[in-house]
């Protein structure tokens, strides 16, 4: 009875962060498992925002890309905030070990931030390839990320507060992606009003005066000839 007791306690306290994270094995699947989770995201940001998204549909292709980008940055966004946040504000490991404090739930996340580093860096030079750009200081960026981040999967000893403390400058990603796409939308608002307020009624006036006066609208432009009196005249004569 008591260990069943127990067994029910040591179940109740394991969760995800309870890994071996010293396994190569298991550190290969949390990126594998980040970089498979964000490239989800980016595929769900692009399908339902062809369900849902009239804006989305009037977008270029780099522009539809740089959409779904966005909302998977504020995804990742969200996830550094928290860690950030937990790093700073909680009593643990991470935050009193600053120089070589870990945890299950730091390690969980420089292993899933890993794997969005690579996800970031396969879709920027994917979209580079695919619409013959370069965006050098975004590739610096990108590369510095996955750099730092798998300098510290590889250092085991290396604490994570600096790496998590670091993610909370992520705070601001969400909003900044959420005003991109409003913005997209309020152009194609404004667009849209234009075409109702301004451009339909100057259609509709000129299509009616068509219908009240049908000339050839081609040649409106031009004076029609008059005749010449004298020319007139001159025939008779």
């Amino acid at each position: 009875m008591a260990s069943a007791v127990n067994g029910e306690a040591l179940l109740s306290r394991s969760s995800i962060f309870d890994l071996d994270y010293s396994s190569t094995s298991v550190q290969l699947q949390l990126v594998g498992l980040g970089f498979g989770f964000y490239a989800i995201v980016f595929l769900l940001s692009h399908f339902l925002s062809v369900l849902l998204s009239r804006t989305y549909l009037c977008l270029s292709a780099k522009e539809k890309v740089f959409w779904c980008l966005a909302a998977t940055r504020a995804i990742f966004g969200l996830q550094g905030s928290w860690a950030g946040l937990r790093a700073l504000m909680e009593d643990g490991p991470v935050s009193v070990e600053k120089v070589r404090g870990q945890t299950g739930w730091s390690w969980f996340m420089v292993l899933t931030a890993c794997g969005f580093f690579v996800f970031e860096n396969v879709a920027l030079h994917g979209s580079n390839l695919m619409f013959r750009s370069f965006d050098a200081p975004l590739a610096v960026h990108h590369a510095f990320a996955l750099v730092g981040f798998s300098g510290i999967v590889l250092c085991r000893d290396v604490g994570h507060f600096l790496p998590a403390v670091t993610l909370l400058l992520e705070m601001s990603t969400p909003f900044t992606c959420i005003s991109w796409m409003l913005l997209k939308l309020l152009i194609f608002l404004v667009g849209l009003a234009l075409l109702t307020l301004l451009i339909n009624p100057m259609w509709m006036h000129k299509k009616t005066m068509q219908l009240l006066n049908p000339v050839d609208w081609n040649f409106s432009n031009q004076v029609a000839p008059e005749d010449d009196p004298a020319a007139g005249k001159a025939h008779r004569s």
